[in-house]
């Protein structure tokens, strides 16, 4: 199903790292809109080149100002420049770095900025914040908005996104508007983890192996559901009407079609050609004292260990979740179902291949 035009009132939108992998599809689904409004990207980074059969906008009609986010002067010098109405925040480093430029980017960043958005009067917030920071490894089953944070989480990114989506939320006023969207698992063209990682899996022959009894459900989201969601956010937080419902809120976003962890490994694989006919199955308890050992091993070695207690209890969690309150909050409801995503995703790799 393809995205519904809308329209925003802003004449101007300007979305922090916008040249990321959710960045991009931001672009296009703000380019998206009817009447469109003047796209500004800021970023560490130029605008990287984009295949037109996976996103519509035009990069020459795109703004790029580069910057550093937790730089006062870089912040307050891009927004006096443009003045917008709406900032959409979603740069954040990727999984598997370390805390330090987590807490940099994430938390310092996100301060820099609110404190910035809030001097020189910017309507409205926007940010990317993550379903996961509702998950410490244990079992999430239909976990909605108002399920608490873990004592502990699960690691530095879920927690920065945390501390970051708690600073947005609570700076929300009526001079100020701020919403935050946790997007559970996102996947599609640009994704450089999880998509690519499965099908790294698969030319290794690892999908004849499987982790847990593939009994837990689990969500993953489109990239471009996504991105819409934010742009849903933006156009509600903007209407006078609306803006009470939606500020100081935040929204759980999936693709509302829960499957079973390996599901999405073997529609990857079937799309690859990659069917085993049969799978050795390693328990969860198995492969936890597994990853145990891998990550003393690989501390003696110096080395990054292939398997960790982490990644087998994520691997053998339940997580999924429910996304009343988007629906009926901000009207949302998933653009591009699962499969369609997943061929997009595999079809936008092998043109990026075919092109090396």
């Amino acid at each position: 199903m393809s995205t519904q035009p809308l329209s925003i009132p802003a004449k101007k939108v300007l979305l922090v790292g916008g040249c990321g992998f959710l960045g991009l599809h931001l672009i296009d689904q703000f380019w998206n809109l009817s009447p469109r409004p003047e796209i500004h990207v800021f970023d560490i980074r130029e605008l990287p080149k984009v295949s037109p059969n996976f996103y519509k906008f035009n990069p020459s009609q795109i703004n790029v100002h580069i910057g550093d986010l937790t730089s006062p002067t870089d912040v307050s010098e891009v927004i006096s420049r443009i003045s917008p109405e709406v900032i959409v925040h979603s740069a954040s480093p990727v999984h598997g770095m370390g805390s330090a430029i987590y807490y940099k980017v994430n938390v310092d960043g996100t301060k820099n900025l609110i404190a910035c958005a809030k001097k020189l009067k910017v309507p409205a917030l926007v940010y990317t914040s993550s379903a996961g920071v509702l998950f410490n490894g244990d079992d999430l089953y239909n976990a909605d908005e108002t399920h608490p944070f873990p004592a502990k989480s699960m690691d530095a990114y879920n927690l920065t996104k945390q501390i970051a989506e708690e600073l947005v939320l609570k700076a929300d006023s009526p001079e100020f508007r701020t919403t935050a969207i946790r997007p559970a698992g996102i996947f599609g063209p640009g994704d450089r983890q999880m998509i690519p990682a499965l099908r790294a899996m698969g030319q290794k022959g690892q999908h004849k192996i499987q982790l847990g009894n593939n009994l837990n459900l689990f969500d993953v989201t489109y990239v471009g559901n996504v991105a819409y969601s934010h742009v849903l956010a933006a156009q509600k937080i903007l209407d006078p009407k609306e803006a009470d419902k939606v500020g100081g809120e935040c929204f759980l976003i999936t693709n509302d079609a829960p499957i079973y962890f390996w599901s999405l490994g073997r529609a990857v694989w079937n799309y690859d050609g990659l069917v085993a006919e049969r799978t050795f199955v390693i328990p969860r308890s198995v492969g936890i004292a597994i990853g145990y050992v891998s990550e003393f091993f690989s501390s003696l070695l110096g080395k990054e260990p292939g398997l960790t207690p982490f990644r087998v209890r994520t691997t053998c969690a339940v997580r999924y979740y429910n996304i009343t309150k988007a629906k009926t909050v901000l009207g949302y409801a998933p653009q591009t179902s699962l499969e369609e995503g997943i061929n997009l995703t595999c079809a936008s790799m092998d043109e990026s291949l075919e092109k090396k």
